[in-house]
C-alpha cells in the first residue's frame, strides 16, 4: 500500500509539510494553514474587509474587488453566461461552475493543478485512477492543467485569494466555532480509496486532492450506494455555498476541500 508521503510533493506553499497536510492527525488537530505571500499582497482588500461587520456584505466587497483586478466582464460575475462567440477571460467562479458541472474536465484540472501546486498534494483522479507518474491517466491530467485556455489570466492567484478569503470569512465570524464541520459524500465504491480498515464502518480513507461534500447526507445518496460521513477541518475549505452572493452553486449545499487521508465513517 503507498504510503501517503508517495501521494505528495516535497514543497508547497503553506510552510507546513504536504505529508502531514494530507495525514489524518492534521485533519484531526489542524493548524492555520495560509499561502504565502496572499494576504500580504492583497492588504488593501482584507483591511477594507476587516471594516465590515455582515458576511454578506464582504461578500459582495471581494466579488467587485476580484471584478476589477482580473477584469472580469460584468456578465461573468454570476459565471453563468452561456452566449456563444465571446471569449471571457477565465475566473475563478467559471472553475467553480465548471466543476459543478463535472470534477473530471479540463477546468477540474486546472483546479487539481492549483492544490497540488500550493498544498503539495498530487491529485489520485482524473477521469480515471492515477496510479503513478508516465501513466496515460498522469498524462492526460498534465496536459490538461496546463490548456493555456483555462490557465490563464492568473488563475492560480485568483484561486490563492478566494482560499485566503474563505479562511478570514472562517476567522472572522466564526463557522463553526469548533474548527471543524460535518460534512458527506456519496460513492459507489469503496476499493480504490481505502487505506486502513478500523472497524466495519469506521475506515481510513484517501480521497483526491481537491473534493466536494455535502452537509446533507439525504443529497450525498444521490451520488453512490456508500454514504461517507467524516469531519472536515475548517482551514481545508476552499468554498462553500454561503460563501460569496453571487455563484453558480448556490442552493447545491457543495463544500469544496482539500483532500488527503480522512477517517470515515461508512454507511449504505
Amino acid at each position: 500500500m503507498p504510503t501517503i508521503a508517495e501521494h505528495c510533493h516535497s514543497t508547497n506553499l503553506t510552510g507546513l509539510s504536504t505529508e502531514c497536510i494530507a495525514s489524518v492527525v492534521f485533519n484531526e488537530h489542524p493548524k492555520p494553514l495560509h499561502i504565502a505571500g496572499t494576504r500580504e499582497a492583497a492588504s488593501g482588500l482584507f483591511e477594507l474587509l476587516a471594516k465590515q461587520s455582515a458576511p454578506e456584505t464582504c461578500g459582495r466587497l471581494f466579488q467587485d474587488y476580484m471584478c476589477v483586478v482580473f477584469g472580469f466582464e460584468s456578465e461573468q460575475r454570476l459565471a453563468d453566461d452561456v452566449t456563444g462567440g465571446r471569449r471571457y477571460r477565465n475566473s475563478y467562479l467559471r472553475l467553480i461552475q465548471d466543476w459543478g458541472m463535472d470534477s473530471n474536465n479540463a477546468q477540474a484540472a486546472v483546479f487539481k493543478g492549483w492544490v497540488e501546486s500550493r498544498f503539495g498534494l498530487f491529485p489520485s483522479y482524473h477521469k480515471q485512477p492515477i496510479t503513478g507518474f508516465g501513466t496515460k491517466a498522469w498524462i492526460g491530467y498534465i496536459e490538461e492543467k496546463m490548456n493555456s485556455r483555462y490557465h490563464n489570466n492568473c488563475i492560480y492567484m485568483q484561486l490563492d485569494l478566494l482560499y485566503e478569503y474563505c479562511q478570514w470569512i472562517i476567522e472572522r465570524f466564526r463557522f463553526p466555532a469548533a474548527g471543524h464541520k460535518t460534512l458527506y459524500r456519496g460513492v459507489d465504491t469503496l476499493d480504490d480509496c481505502i487505506i486502513r480498515h478500523e472497524t466495519k464502518h469506521d475506515k481510513i480513507v484517501r480521497f483526491n486532492n481537491l473534493v466536494s461534500f455535502t452537509d446533507k447526507p439525504g443529497t450525498a445518496s444521490e451520488f453512490g450506494a456508500y454514504i461517507l460521513k467524516t469531519e472536515v477541518p475548517m482551514v481545508k475549505l476552499i468554498f462553500f455555498n454561503d460563501l460569496l452572493p453571487r455563484h453558480a452553486l448556490r442552493g447545491e449545499a457543495e463544500y469544496l476541500a482539500i483532500g488527503g487521508a480522512y477517517r470515515v465513517r461508512v454507511s449504505h
